[in-house]
């Protein structure tokens, strides 16, 4: 599958439940990993590879087809994307960014009505919940990723 369509399946697969700007958030993020020039995401994206953002090991659940020698039935392979997951990334890779997680690097579903403050470390500190999913920003430690 093309690019376009595995980032449709990604977003789909990671926030499909969160509503259109979930959906964008994921997005924004997936891009601001794409377009950053310093860190660990400016070495996998190797000046814009958005493919290779998405496939970076270990980054997103829905790119694994197990999680904990289980069997994971909600992975991109299982998609089918809607013209919305295709519009979404369309505009995001048209340079779209949702507002409120416009440089956001990470994301995640904590399970808890409450966002850690930081994540996965110190590298990312929380700038901003959608729905399910907090973003968070680089920290100055992202830098020496």
């Amino acid at each position: 599958m093309d690019t376009r369509e595995l980032f449709a399946r990604l977003v789909q697969c990671e926030a499909g439940g969160e509503g259109y700007p979930g959906m964008q958030g994921v997005a924004t993020v997936i891009m601001n990993r794409a377009t950053i020039t310093y860190g660990e995401f400016a070495r996998i994206n190797e000046g814009g590879n958005i493919r290779n953002v998405i496939e970076q090991q270990n980054q997103f659940t829905c790119m694994k087809t197990s999680v904990g020698g289980s069997y994971n039935p909600q992975n991109v392979y299982n998609m089918t994307p809607l013209q919305e997951h295709y519009d979404i990334v369309d505009w995001a890779m048209q340079g779209g960014k949702l507002a409120g997680v416009d440089h956001s690097l990470f994301f995640h579903n904590p399970y808890n009505p409450v966002c850690p403050t930081y994540f996965p470390t110190r590298v990312g500190v929380i700038h901003n919940r959608i729905n399910d999913h907090c973003f968070y920003i680089p920290t100055v430690y992202y830098a020496q990723t």
